[in-house]
Formats: C-alpha cells, structure tokens, sequence
C-alpha cells in the first residue's frame, strides 16, 4: 500500500512539473517569435530607408546576415533577392505579406517556404516609388529554444525528481501511519476521529466482521459443548440398558436363573433392547436432521392424514395409560416432507400421553388458517414449570427425570420435533401451567 501511495504522489509530482514545462516552453516560443518579429520590422524599415534614398545601388556590398532580403515592383515582380535569381522567382503579388503592406503600407506572414525550404517570417514596407521591400528570417526552431535553455531546464528537473520524491516520502509516512496504528481488535475507539475520517466505513466494517465472528466462535463453542454433551449422554442412556440386558443374559446363562423367573428376565431383556433400539432410531433421525434435511423432498401432503396415521400407531400405547385420544379437524394440504409431520404429530402425542394421568385426554386438531396449516397438540398432563420452558427441546433434557425413567422414552423426542420443524420452515409455541396440562402448537406454511 505505501508502494502504490507513493508512487501515485510520487507520478502526480512529475506530471504536474512535465506539465507546467510544456506549458512554459510553450509561451517562451510565443514570446520569442514575437520578438524575432518585432526586430524584423525594425530591420525592414531600416532598410526600406535605404532603399528608398540609394536605389538599387543600396544592395551593392551589402552583408544580410541570417536576413533574406527581396524587392517586389508594385505589379508583384521580383526586381532583387539575396537568396535566389530574381528573374527565375515568380510573381509576388498574391503573397499576403506583399498584398498587405501594398494597401496598408506595412505587412508581416509565417509560413513554409518553397524557395528555401523551412519556416519563415516575413516582414513587407511599401516604399514612396510604390515598390516594396521585404525581409525574412527563419522562425526560431522549437527544439533551438529548448537546447538553449538545456542547462536550466535538466538543473530544474533534477531539483524537480528530488523534491517530489523527498514530498512523497514524506506524504506516504504521513497517509500510512495512522493506518499502521489502527488496532484491530479495537477498531470503534477511532470512530469520529479526523484523520479516519476517510477509513471510518472500512474500520466499522471490521467491527461488524470481529462481532460476527464472536458470534460464531461463541455458537461453534456452544455446538461443540451440545455434542461433547450429547455423547455422554447417549453413552450414559445406552449404558443403563446394556447393563440390564447383561445382568439377566448373566442370570440365564450361569442357571441362576428359577425356571418361573425366565419368562420375566426374557420379557426385561426384549424391553431393554427395544428401548435401545429406539434411542438408536432417534439418533439416527436427528442426526439426518442436523445435516439441514438435504435428502428429504417435499412433496404435496394432506397433513390431517397424516395425524391419522399417527394417532392409529399410538392407540395401543394410550389404551395401556388409560388416556383417550382425540384428533378433529378438516384437510389441511400443503407442501411437506411426509416422515417429518409425521415425526412431528407422532413424538407430539407420545409426549402427551407419557406424561398425562389415567384417565386424562390428548386432543390433536388440524385445521388451515390465513395460508397456513395449524396442529394442535393439548393434554391433561402434569404440565411443564415456566423455568424449563425454554429447555424441553434440548437433547436428553427431562423436566422430572424420575417420571421419565418410568414411563420410559429417549429423551429425544421433542429435539427431533424441533429440528423437524425448522426444516418445515415452522413456527412452534407452547403454553403450559403445572398440574394443568401443555399445549403445544405449530404453523406450517402451506407451501
């Protein structure tokens, strides 16, 4: 950055000094040219003066010098020239110089010349006896101009080169220092300071990006804390089934076991086993969850059928709790992924009936609403404390762990409703006293 700073200064400093040398030379051309014809006017009149009182003999001997001196008959013919053959010369009466000073009596032109072959200026006097004399030189040269000042001006760009260089040193330090100085880890501290004005977008930008990124090491932080957690507590459900199942395979096997007791030790083996079976189910599940649902497709779906199915699935299950369930509703179509609404209504209702009472109730309603579908899951239950509102979703988190122990469950369920739902793009609610029940509701967009 200091390299590319110094040497755009470093290129302006020169530009503007090749500049203002092109525009000087320039104006010293024009002035000497006005010069040199300014002396060929008073050379031409002196000699006009000459002329005018010897005649033709004026020339006899004469020195002109860098002068060209020619003498034209009022009819434009050329009676002398010191240059060339005055009778091989043409007629001179359209030259503007001549025209001029013959109805003016004094004229001047810069133009090519043919004879001569270079630049000249001319300067033309009417005489009394009508005739007219006129002298040239050759324009000075533009490069005759600048090798005559060379000295000065290779003296005055080399003081140029070091005073632009020794500028821009000094421009670049003092552009890029409080650049150097900007902390990074604490870019708002420079906020409204004159000299970052220009940089302030750039240093609040770095603060947008420095909090966006304690957000996502504070969010990697908490994911891999929820991971290490959910690792051990999955090593700590699988474990107490294993050692069950181990426990009464150990009983069988050695022949401890009373004939009358192998029926039950086979009946708590095949009950631990589902159990592990079911956790593994609901793992697999959410992981295929946490992976943002990419291989589910959705797909037009009635979600009131749905909710049928799983209330049929879980009648056996509500029957042995003594609780009723109950689903009303009209059909509700839209745009879904069918296993997940039915994940959904399915751990909803299960929840519902693990932890209600005998006797109590479950009621699912589906009903559409303002381009939306609604499910409503309420029950009888023994209700969820405001304090754990806000953590029932979580993995393995159970509001009374020894009521879970007993009605059984993974602990998952409510976790994989959740993930479930953000994949449908749902929104979901719940509202529950303690000892009064729960209610939990979500919206789904019908497309």
């Amino acid at each position: 950055m200091s390299r590319k700073i110094f040497t755009a200064i470093w290129g302006a400093a020169l530009a503007v000094f090749l500049a203002s040398l092109v525009f000087i030379m320039g104006i010293s051309y024009n002035y000497f040219t006005g010069v040199q014809m300014k002396q060929l006017h008073a050379e031409t009149a002196l000699a006009a003066q000459g002329v005018s009182l010897c005649g033709k003999d004026y020339f006899t001997g004469l020195s002109t010098g860098d002068y060209r001196v020619t003498w034209v008959g009022a009819d434009g013919t050329v009676l002398f020239d010191t240059e060339a053959d005055a009778s091989r010369m043409e007629n001179h009466l359209e030259r503007e110089e001549i025209r001029e000073a013959l109805e003016t009596g004094t004229g001047e032109a810069r133009r090519y010349s043919p004879t001569l072959a270079d630049r000249q200026l001319y300067a033309a006097q009417r005489l009394p006896d009508g005739t007219v004399l006129r002298l040239s030189v050759v324009q000075l040269a533009l490069w005759s101009l600048v090798l005559g000042f060379a000295q000065p001006i290779c003296l005055v760009a080399l003081l140029a080169l070091v005073l632009s260089f020794l500028l821009a040193s000094r421009l670049t330090k003092k552009i890029v220092a409080p650049i150097n100085a900007i902390d990074p880890d604490n870019p708002m501290k420079y906020y409204e300071r004159d000299e970052y004005r220009e940089v302030e977008p750039l240093l609040r930008r770095i603060a947008a990006q420095q909090a966006q990124l304690r957000r996502d090491r504070a969010e990697i932080e908490r994911a891999s804390l929820i991971r290490q957690e959910f690792t051990a507590n999955v090593s700590h459900e699988l474990k107490t089934p294993l050692h069950a199942i181990s426990g009464y395979a150990e009983l069988l096997e050695s022949g401890l076991a009373k004939p009358e007791d192998v029926k039950p030790f086979a009946g708590k083996i095949r009950a631990e086993s589902g159990r592990m079976t079911k956790l593994v189910e609901d793992i697999i599940d959410l992981t295929r969850l946490d992976a943002g649902g990419e291989d589910y497709v959705f797909e037009s779906c009635d979600l009131l059928r749905i909710a049928e199915n799983a209330v049929d699935s879980l009648e056996t299950e509500a029957a042995g709790a003594s609780v009723t369930l109950a689903l009303k509703g009209v059909s509700a179509p839209m745009q879904g992924v069918p296993q997940l609404l039915h994940s959904i209504v399915y751990n909803l209702c299960d929840n519902a009936i693990k932890y209600n009472r005998p006797g109590g109730r479950v009621d699912i309603t589906v009903t559409p609403e303002d381009g939306a579908v609604v499910l409503t899951v309420s029950d009888t239950g023994v209700g969820i404390p405001k304090d754990s509102q806000s953590r029932i979703f979580e993995r393995f988190y159970r509001v009374d762990k020894s009521r879970s122990k007993a009605v059984g469950g993974t602990g998952l369920g409510l976790s994989i409703v959740k993930h479930a739902a953000l994949i449908q793009k749902a929104d979901m609610r719940v509202e529950s006293e303690p000892g009064e029940g729960s209610t939990f509701t979500v919206t789904f967009p019908e497309k």
